[in-house]
């Protein structure tokens, strides 16, 4: 998932229990081809790999909803079968061998690394082998680097110097050394219980700035780019922005600046930094050393042999993770799943109605630039050929919680496209059938969901939490620990192979099973309306082949 922007409190949750299904169903036939599965290279075998969940598969007869949306030109396929074969060790198996690329690679999986041309070439390898028509689609894109470590000082009232715990370099921050006064800005001390600030958010803000000295800002409503550029403008000579201060937002601000642009120094930093150097008369020095580079990735694209292209429906997650960590959570989870599901679609022999198109992003770590070229390289006639994007980011968090994106804005601010709240509705009713809750969560800009959104394509997908606190009510419907974030080794070293819940990973799995199987086997368009035609639609959707 993209970096910090600033994460909204969920809505409360929408589910009623219902009901399991035992019902047996018949196998859904076979490829000629069965899948060949090659084994990961120079992969340990972790005690995870082997533990498989005593959790039934099994779902509930397909609900009146289902059956109109969005499936009201046909029935909803019963998913069992394909659920049973979607498993937590078929998962794993991807997991560890994610894990293992990035132990042979510095650690990490990043775009423009060898680490993420290795996950690449793995994901590649293994689609090609179940027969789906796999190809790479190459971009630019500007990769931040730190050339050196940076440093950063209280130098009055008092001295202190802070360390790895006290602060972070924004992505995309500029170079410079600089030793300045700290100059507040419109900051909230003590904070509000909800998080609110405003703080650099808007020019006028910085009216009557003193140039040349240190912007001091508070983590707030806006993104780090807006506040950060606010203050350049005015004359900072650097930007720190520490975190707001309520529970789960005191911890330094691990955040991007979305791209290139500013010069300055821009530090994210702790609520307990903030704090101090918000006191009169403090001043600072500030040291960072950074480049940006242009580098080469790609995303990598799997089309199912049949279906109709006039209808394809687009299941994508992020592949690349941060320098920082071999991102086996985020998003080594949601790739790893819809390798697992792809592969099993293709050993299990079904033929879906609609075409299925598999897409494992790049640099979606940068701003989603993966997603972004993708969908900025359609034309009208291959955008229109989209039927809906379902998107699956970071699902196996140890501090979990079910999140389904609000696709009809009716608990969160911002509805998709038409037809995205027939998507939440799929998921929802899923998890119901299980007497499972869930929870709409908010289209907030920081998955690749957000170019296909842009585009007016519908949209949704899961989500099981990031940096963001579980409450109580949330420990009551899912268990976990109140107080303590969903993922607490989000975008660092430590979201490693341990770092998966895999009852998180069984239950959202499935879900993501069940969902792309039914809308690659409905009639109807994903906002109820059935559309006219055979297979026809365009083959290309703007890949270089």
């Amino acid at each position: 998932m993209a970096g910090t922007l600033h994460h909204a409190a969920p809505a409360p949750p929408r589910t009623t229990p219902g009901a399991r299904n035992d019902r047996h169903v018949p196998s859904l036939g076979g490829y000629a081809q069965s899948r060949a599965r090659p084994s990961p290279k120079d992969v340990a075998v972790h005690p995870l790999s082997r533990r498989r969940l005593a959790v039934p598969l099994l779902l509930a007869l397909a609900s009146p909803a289902l059956l109109t949306t969005p499936a009201a030109a046909g029935t909803t396929p019963d998913t069992t079968a394909f659920l049973d074969a979607v498993t937590v060790d078929g998962i794993t198996e991807h997991l560890l061998a994610l894990q293992g690329i990035a132990e042979a690679n510095d650690g990490n999986r990043a775009s423009g690394s060898s680490g993420y041309d290795a996950s690449a070439a793995y994901v590649a390898e293994r689609l090609t082998a179940a027969g789906y028509r796999v190809s790479t689609q190459e971009f630019t894109f500007s990769a931040f680097r730190e050339v050196e470590p940076a440093s950063f000082a209280r130098t009055a009232p008092t001295a202190r110097s802070y360390g790895a715990e006290d602060f972070a370099v924004m992505e995309y921050s500029g170079s410079g050394e600089v030793t300045a006064a700290v100059t507040p800005v419109d900051l909230t001390l003590p904070p509000p219980a909800e998080p609110g600030s405003t703080s650099g958010c808007e020019a006028a803000d910085f009216a009557g700035f003193p140039g040349g000295t240190v912007a001091l800002v508070q983590r707030g409503t806006c993104d780090f780019a807006t506040k950060a550029g606010n203050a350049q403008a005015a004359g900072a000579a650097a930007v720190v922005v520490f975190n707001e201060g309520q529970e789960g937002r005191t911890d330094v601000v691990a955040g991007t600046l979305g791209g290139p642009g500013i010069t300055i120094p821009v530090l994210g930093a702790s609520f307990a930094v903030g704090q101090e150097l918000a006191a009169p008369e403090s001043a600072v020095a500030i040291r960072t050393s950074t480049r940006v580079d242009e580098e080469t990735t790609s995303n990598v694209i799997a089309d199912s042999p049949t279906g109709r292209t006039d209808r394809t429906v687009v299941v994508g997650a992020h592949l690349d993770s941060v320098p920082e960590g071999p991102g086996i959570n985020d998003n080594g989870s949601g790739a790893a799943t819809i390798l697992e599901i792809a592969e099993e679609m293709a050993e299990l022999g079904i033929q879906p109605r609609n075409a299925v198109r598999f897409a494992f992003w790049g640099a979606e770590e940068s701003g989603l630039l993966g997603a972004e070229h993708y969908v900025s390289q359609l034309t009208e006639r291959q955008r229109k050929d989209i039927a809906l994007n379902l998107n699956f980011d970071m699902l196996g968090s140890p501090n979990y919680a079910r999140f389904v994106y609000d696709g009809d804005g009716s608990d969160t601010p911002d509805a998709g496209p038409n037809g995205s709240g027939n998507i939440e509705r799929v998921f929802l009713d899923h998890f119901a059938a299980r007497g499972l809750a869930a929870e709409p969560t908010a289209f907030d800009g920081r998955s690749d969901y957000g170019p296909f959104i842009a585009a007016g394509i519908p949209a949704g997908g899961l989500f099981s939490g990031a940096e963001g606190v579980k409450t109580e009510e949330q420990v009551a419907r899912y268990g976990g620990e109140a107080g303590a974030p969903y993922d607490a080794c989000y975008h660092t070293a430590c979201d490693d192979i341990t770092n998966i819940n895999p009852t998180a990973l069984d239950e959202l799995g499935d879900a993501a099973a069940h969902a792309t199987l039914v809308f690659a086997q409905t009639r109807s368009s994903v906002n109820g309306t059935a559309r006219a035609g055979g297979s026809g639609g365009s083959a290309g959707h703007g890949l270089a082949r």
